[in-house]
């Protein structure tokens, strides 16, 4: 097996080729051992008020026990979550494992229809909403199996007399809670001061059991929900920890966490994993307000943050930003999509750190890729296989390519999903009869066994029977300095099939598109030249801030 593992001979030093994803039997487990060593330390701050492990255990288990000892739940139901980023959050995910139960992590920003499917297809026995979506909630409850709806608002654990203005602004001052009503929902202050009343039993959770129904985000037909076990999370969570190896210090650390939990990204990377380390998520509730954002930057040391390309672009264009103390800011992990050279390389120049690309699914738990922790710049790679992970080329026929060919990526490890929930055929699609999971991603891979994107399947543009990768594109436009943000798709054109279309969001407002044809000239062969270019005030995004080319091209299609 070695032999087909040219990563691990560059692997830094101190990073073993295998970690025991049975170390642990549960999340709970982990996360028991962390409260044990960091009980007075902080877990969890937002909006000024913060939670200590210690805190973090009391509630967890008053939830806990108000789900099993008052809702009566069983084992494996599943209970829905479906707020921002907020202190209620890692209490309820925390709450809901240590039941022994299933979290599905619901999109706050669901439309009707969504939240409808996620609900029907996971059977979820119980929600937890903020009131900012509670409408949402009332709109599809009778459709669904939710016995019991708990209610949430922003600042209902930010204390007296803060916790109150929060809230009386959240609804009254700026409108962001529509008028709802759901008979004999409760609040979350009162489903912790009835669970206080149960004592918290013993639960038997197994390594095969489903911590996360993880729906994936549904770009292409139905969202699935991915199951993910606890010993994919646990084996995800020591995947990563040891790639951190000693370049976290344990219980030192405060990472800075603006991808929402519900994303498997903040939710493993930020939540999960620094829980192990007894670090310090500081909670971003909208890191869409930059100015915002930056403004509580400001008022910490961080020592780590995670986000999209995306996020990075929008902090290094957004005023104060370069204010801010990275004195102690050794880590920046960027996932979720590709990230842009040009964005990598102002992110060093302004704070001293290389972005760091990493790469994984919903699938993957997600954790696959990570380039090394000690990478002096961006590489342009999304790096090489985490502990006890294969990755490997294969083309249309299954078949494994070999160095530096193009074809589908395919992984193979402990943190792959046991599969989608009950879509068996679904699932036979993904993961072959040898256990790969086909990722659907376009890449290659080097002799030194790192991995590069080369883009998704179905974003692929095909000009004249060319190849054409939207992030090879995207890579070279961002270089212009009077460009924002970009995204490339292909248009129908009736002599060579499709033709590349860029859209724009213009720092500079006297950018053409003619500018924009000669710089792509300058640095692109000729298939791969824009043929139309487009710019606009934004770009559509996901909630986690990548960019959907999907509806850039349903958009216009005639163009």
């Amino acid at each position: 097996m070695t032999d087909q593992r040219p990563w691990l001979a560059n692997y830094p030093a101190g990073i073993p080729a295998e970690i025991d994803p049975n170390e642990y039997p549960s999340v709970p487990a982990v996360l028991d051992e962390a409260i044990a060593k960091y009980r007075d330390k902080p877990a969890f701050s937002n909006m000024g008020k913060t939670l200590t492990y210690g805190e973090l255990d009391t509630y967890s288990r008053q939830f806990a026990a108000y789900l099993l000892g008052e809702l009566k739940l069983k084992k494996g139901d599943r209970v829905a979550i479906m707020m921002p980023n907020c202190l209620q959050y890692p209490i309820a995910i925390f709450g809901v494992l240590r039941a022994g139960l299933t979290v599905v992590n619901t999109n706050p920003m669901y439309t009707a229809r969504e939240l409808r499917h996620q609900l029907v297809d996971s059977g979820a026995a119980a929600i937890l909403v903020m009131d900012n979506f509670g409408k949402t909630v009332q709109d599809v409850i009778a459709d669904t199996q939710i016995k019991q709806v708990v209610t949430t608002g922003l600042g209902d654990l930010l204390g007296f007399p803060k916790g109150a203005i929060v809230n009386l602004v959240v609804k009254h001052v700026k409108k962001m809670v529509p008028d709802y009503t759901i008979h004999g929902a409760i609040r979350f202050r009162e489903a912790l001061a009835r669970g206080s009343k149960h004592t918290l039993p013993e639960v038997a959770i197994a390594h095969e059991d489903i911590a996360f129904l993880q729906y994936t985000g549904g770009t292409t037909g139905v969202a699935k929900g991915a199951m993910l076990t606890h010993r994919n999370m646990v084996a995800n969570m020591q995947q990563a920890a040891a790639w951190l190896g000693t370049n976290a210090k344990r219980g030192e650390e405060l990472i800075v966490t603006a991808l929402p939990l519900y994303h498997i990204f903040a939710l493993t990377a930020n939540c999960l994993v620094f829980m192990e380390f007894g670090g310090h998520n500081h909670l971003i509730t909208n890191p869409r307000d930059m100015p915002g954002f930056v403004k509580e930057l400001k008022g910490i040391r961080m020592t780590a943050i995670t986000g999209v390309n995306t996020l990075f672009n929008g902090l290094l264009n957004t005023p104060g930003f370069d204010q801010v103390d990275f004195s102690r800011l050794h880590l920046s992990l960027g996932g979720g999509m590709a990230v842009q050279r040009a964005v990598a390389e102002r992110w060093k120049a302004v704070t001293g750190t290389t972005l760091v690309e990493a790469y994984g699914l919903t699938e993957t738990s997600p954790a696959a890729c990570i380039n090394p922790m000690t990478l002096a710049d961006y590489n342009g790679s999304i790096g090489l296989p985490v502990p006890s992970t294969e990755a490997c080329i294969k083309d249309e026929n299954g078949a494994q390519l070999p160095v530096d060919e193009v074809g589908e990526l395919c992984i193979r490890g402990p943190q792959v999903m046991k599969g989608y929930w009950q879509r068996p055929d679904d699932t036979a699609d993904a993961i072959d009869a040898e256990g790969w999971l086909h990722t659907g991603d376009m890449a290659r891979m080097d002799a030194g066994g790192y991995f590069y994107i080369v883009d998704r399947k179905k974003d692929m543009i095909l000009v004249s029977g060319f190849n054409v990768y939207p992030n090879e594109i995207e890579d070279v436009i961002a270089m212009m300095p009077g460009v924002l943000e970009v995204a490339a798709i292909g248009v129908p054109d009736e002599r060579s099939g499709e033709v590349v279309k860029v859209v724009i969001v213009r720092k500079d407002p006297n950018l053409t598109a003619d500018q924009v044809k000669a710089h792509a000239r300058e640095h692109l062969t000729g298939y791969k030249h824009p043929r139309i270019v487009e710019f606009r005030s934004e770009l559509p995004k996901t909630n986690v801030g990548k960019i959907l080319r999907r509806e850039l091209r349903e958009a216009a299609p005639e163009s």
